[in-house]
């Protein structure tokens, strides 16, 4: 599979985590690259578009993504 489309623009990994080394390689390689499907960066931003999607929303929190998609 290829690399979320996401990545390059995601705040996430530009503001919060370097990808290189650490938990951001790791969330890097579970979420990012490959299936992208539980993100919930990926899930809020496809729903509700990618401005929508909160700074501090981490890649694994996605009972949290539901709920700003269920608010949205």
């Amino acid at each position: 599979m290829a690399d979320c489309e996401l990545l390059n623009g995601c705040l996430f990994f530009n503001d919060k985590m370097p990808e290189d080394s650490g938990m951001g390689a790791i969330y890097k390689k579970k979420y990012c690259n490959g299936d992208n499907s539980n993100c919930a960066r990926y899930l809020v931003a496809q729903k509700l578009g990618k401005e929508n999607v909160p700074a501090n929303l981490y890649p694994n929190m996605t009972e949290k993504a539901f709920q700003i998609i269920a608010a949205g």
